[in-house]
């Protein structure tokens, strides 16, 4: 049996990337596109144990990060439509296939849309070596210096670089864009002076909130965040038509029974209406926002069509 003992160190030595709520004897999982201890990770380990408990099932959350969403996205696409295959999804699901790619997937007909978990605004954050103070002054700035400034973020077609070059082409402005591994990079990089913007969750902006070599400037939504209440909308700098949020829901395969979806998001309601669910996600900046299944394919529908407005206003599509 030397053989079982070598397999099993040798199992026992490959890192896993996924987290188990332990209930009962079916399994489902939860697929985050993108690598662990990402946002939308942080996010799903926020309810996965009590989704789990509702839906009576062992919940896994798994990541499989690669071609900016695309490899774990597309395993979920081409997942047998049983509801044993989730996705952890956002806004940013469309923008692979806007920008001109040709991923593997088809990010509407592969898909059916079972449950909205909430929504996320972002935090503009610029240098400190920047002489502008609020929006208004960096756009007057940046307007003077056409391509001299540079902007970070999480990497291209990434919710943080659609944000941020949303902007530039609202304002009429043209800076380099910088693309980095994680916003965290991109964010370290505005604080060292080798980048001068980046657009952050709102959550994420918590760590410089004391840091001297950043300004925090603007959030990206209609009103003013609560975690962030004295600062001002980007869209009161003069620029009414910007507003950048972020959705996050569960997506499954295309053809899942409606019945299995109806039961999935109404769970999903069930745990969003827990006060420490909403304590949890208020952390992460995120707004709970259950919605029934025709309400989140009503979103699911218009914000295909807000991503693609977006790319092409931010001439972002590949040729």
């Amino acid at each position: 049996m030397k053989w079982f003992a070598i397999l099993a160190a040798c199992v026992a030595a490959v890192p896993l990337h996924t987290a188990q709520a332990q209930v009962g004897g079916q399994v489902t999982r939860i697929v985050v596109p993108f690598a662990a201890g990402g946002a939308r990770e942080l996010l799903a380990r926020t309810f996965y144990q009590e989704l789990g408990q509702q839906l009576g099932q062992t919940i896994i959350i798994e990541s499989r990060p690669g071609a900016g969403g695309a490899i774990g996205t597309s395993n979920v696409g081409r997942a047998d439509p049983d509801g044993r295959t989730l996705l952890m999804a956002a806004s940013s699901h469309f923008v692979t296939a806007e920008l001109g790619a040709k991923p593997h997937y088809d990010p509407v007909k592969d898909f059916t849309p079972v449950a909205n978990i909430g929504t996320q605004s972002y935090v503009l954050m610029i240098s400190s070596a920047l002489p502008a103070k609020n929006v208004a002054e960096l756009i007057a700035y940046a307007r003077k210096r056409p391509g001299e400034l540079n902007y970070g973020s999480a990497g291209i077609g990434s919710s943080t670089h659609l944000a941020m070059a949303y902007f530039l082409s609202t304002a009429g402005l043209d800076m380099l864009h910088i693309p980095y591994k994680s916003t965290q990079e991109a964010a370290n990089d505005v604080a060292g002076g080798r980048a001068q913007a980046v657009i952050v969750p709102n959550a994420g902006v918590g760590a410089y909130l004391q840091d001297p070599r950043l300004r925090i400037i603007g959030v990206t939504s209609r009103q003013a965040s609560p975690l962030l209440p004295n600062v001002p909308p980007i869209a009161q700098a003069g620029l009414p038509s910007y507003v950048f949020e972020s959705w996050f829901g569960l997506l499954a395969p295309a053809a899942t029974p409606a019945a299995v979806v109806q039961r999935i998001n109404a769970a999903v309601a069930k745990v969003l209406e827990m006060p420490a669910i909403k304590e949890r996600l208020a952390t992460q900046g995120v707004a709970p926002d259950a919605m029934n299944v025709d309400e989140f394919g009503k979103l699911f529908v218009q914000d295909r069509q807000l991503m693609a407005r977006i790319v092409k206003e931010a001439r972002l599509t590949r040729d």
